[in-house]
């Protein structure tokens, strides 16, 4: 075999050995670890710092609630203007609730006992007729019963606030101070200028309360100063 036939043989195996290596050295090419990303990043970071550009501020957090008042020991020992006023309006309720059913009751009893009691016209009672005595005294028979009704309606209505009734107690003292220093004097009254509310019964609310004190100083305004 001629030289130039062999020569051009291992020319074309060396060739093909070079495309071989070439094309595994491709594809053997190592890929880029994501630790180098997160240093990317960091080192972004660290001169983004250097260069005087201050971080995005974060959001604010939505500020505490205040903390809530402390209540006193008086005060929880004590009731609530409003609360007391309803409750003695609630009061006076039963009083006349009950005072309505008694004043009736007391009625019928006087007429049933001496509607049947046999009256002589020739024997007066104390010099009275006895038809007019039986007929006050039937009358004083509701007259009792309207009299009683507040006292039961009381009792009743005591029942129903047992546990609260040392409060309502305290504050029945209290407003009755209330009442005896801002009440007017009732020896200035006249025909044209009576007394209003002297004893406060109608006050039922801070509004009530209010105008009793607004009728007090007209009252004190007619009685003292001279009118024009």
């Amino acid at each position: 075999m001629p030289c130039s036939v062999l020569l051009a043989l291992r020319q074309s195996s060396l060739s093909r050995s070079l495309q071989c290596a070439s094309k595994t050295g491709v594809h053997a090419r190592p890929r880029m670890p994501t630790l180098a990303f997160s240093r990317a990043k960091s080192n972004k970071a660290a001169k983004k710092n250097a260069s005087g550009v201050a971080p995005a501020a974060r959001p604010a957090p939505f500020p505490a609630p205040a903390p809530a008042k402390p209540v006193s020991e008086a005060e929880k020992e004590s009731l609530p203007w409003p609360d007391y006023l309803a409750i003695r309006k609630n009061k006076r309720r039963w009083e006349t609730a009950v005072s309505i059913p008694l004043t009736i009751a007391g009625f019928a009893g006087g007429v049933a006992y001496f509607g049947n009691l046999e009256m002589d016209p020739t024997k007066p009672i104390f010099n009275i007729d006895p038809m007019f005595v039986y007929g006050f005294a039937t009358l004083g028979c509701a007259g009792l019963g309207y009299l009683l009704g507040p006292i039961v309606g009381s009792a009743c209505w005591r029942t129903t606030h047992r546990r609260t009734m040392k409060l309502i107690e305290a504050r029945d003292r209290e407003f009755h101070r209330h009442i005896v220093r801002n009440r007017v004097d009732p020896t200035a009254q006249s025909a044209t200028n009576p007394v209003p509310d002297f004893y406060g019964e109608n006050i039922g609310s801070l509004k009530d309360y209010r105008q009793w004190l607004r009728d007090q100083a007209r009252f004190k305004r007619k009685a003292f100063l001279p009118e024009d």
